[in-house]
């Protein structure tokens, strides 16, 4: 079918779900702790001990501050590959048609550019680097080193797109050195309670200042309309290519500080005219016109619904991930299968929830949203906000 997705709710027809062979580890370095700074902080004190286990990092302070492999057990990625499958039958028995990418080849363990070298990630978390517009396919310039090539593993599906008629875009690839990102939000949020102390940038022949570093998750689609979450001067870089690109095709609503990027686990659009938010707070930063929209805010979890962990175990996403749900149709929803609370909810608003497992979602940083890229939806460039 050609590309077409133009929000998040509409029959879903196409969709990719991500891949985890062969993910062995994590690198901590500075784009990686940046990325998920509010919830590795060391002495973040919303943290707690059944959540987030203790991080030692290292004790100078810089850049660096972090840095090192941190290895993921092999059986969390045996189960988390079962999980997959899981998603990937659930979508088949409901009629959608779903692609892979191609899994990393274990030989496969860095990547190298000119000004850094990092360990490869493979393509697990699919919504993060590309983001469908209509008929387009935009490939987002990546915040985290490790994932700089994820795209390509993706490449013979766009191709494919691409020879139904589909646009396909290559936002400016950014070169990454430590002076390309803007450290404000570290320094100065207090989302997540204090952070980590992020260092000065160590100079590289390459500095360029500040450049564009955006994801697709960063992103809600709602017809013609783009509600964009933006915390650094990076991410406001790659609103404005996305601004003068996009003209006269698509509205872009700007929102600050929603998050420290994605916004899929504070605020979904199930749909159109019902949100699915963490709390009532998330909407005091919206768009006006989605502020009229009726809200769906779950009740905490009656335990502790996540798998225990040891010590040495990198947790990445806050206790809110499983928010990050799919929806198939505008009545019919993916959910955690360990969140009865959630799922009770949305049924009561008028959903059929479709209970799948996904167990490890702490450990790789992604619900059935992120795993997810819809291709094709019944949907088209509808005004929802007038």
């Amino acid at each position: 079918m050609q590309l077409n997705s133009f929000d998040e709710w509409s029959p879903l027809k196409e969709v990719i779900v991500g891949s985890a062979e062969n993910y062995t580890s994590h690198e901590r370095e500075l784009s990686f702790d940046l990325f998920f700074h509010d919830n590795i902080a060391k002495d973040n004190s919303s943290r707690s001990e059944w959540y987030y286990p203790r991080l030692t990092a290292a004790a100078d302070g810089g850049p660096g501050a972090g840095s090192g492999r941190k290895s993921i057990k092999q059986r969390y990625v045996d189960e988390l590959n079962e999980d997959l499958d899981g998603i990937v039958k659930s979508l088949e028995s409901l009629s959608v048609t779903v692609h892979r990418p191609m899994s990393v080849d274990a030989a496969t363990a860095r990547v190298e550019t000119p000004a850094w070298t990092a360990s490869v990630v493979p393509p697990l978390n699919v919504r993060d680097n590309t983001l469908i517009l209509g008929d387009e396919i935009i490939e987002t310039p990546p915040m985290i080193r490790s994932r700089y090539f994820e795209t390509q593993f993706l490449t013979g599906i766009f191709n494919n797109y691409f020879q139904q008629g589909a646009r396909w875009t290559v936002m400016p690839r950014p070169l990454m050195t430590d002076a390309s990102f803007d450290l404000d939000y570290a320094r100065s949020s207090t989302v997540g309670g204090p952070t980590e102390p992020i260092g000065d940038p160590r100079p590289s022949p390459y500095d360029v200042g500040f450049e564009m570093m955006f994801d697709g998750a960063q992103c809600l689609r709602l017809g013609r309309d783009l509600v964009v979450n933006i915390s650094t001067a990076n991410h406001a870089m790659a609103c404005d290519w996305l601004e003068r690109h996009l003209e006269g095709r698509f509205r872009i609503h700007r929102v600050h500080r929603l998050s420290d990027s994605h916004i899929d686990s504070m605020v979904l659009a199930l749909r159109p005219g019902t949100l699915l938010v963490r709390s009532e707070r998330v909407v005091e930063k919206l768009p006006e016109a989605l502020r009229k929209w009726d809200l769906i805010v779950p009740p905490p979890a009656e335990g502790n619904n996540f798998p225990q962990y040891d010590d040495d175990d990198l947790i990445l996403t806050s206790p809110f991930i499983d928010l990050n749900v799919l929806s198939v149709a505008p009545d019919t929803v993916l959910v955690n299968e360990a969140c009865p609370e959630l799922a009770r909810t949305l049924e009561r608003n008028g959903f059929t929830v479709v209970p799948v497992r996904h167990r490890h979602r702490r450990l790789f940083g992604g619900g059935f949203h992120c795993f997810t890229l819809d291709t094709v939806r019944e949907g088209g460039p509808e005004d929802y906000l007038d």
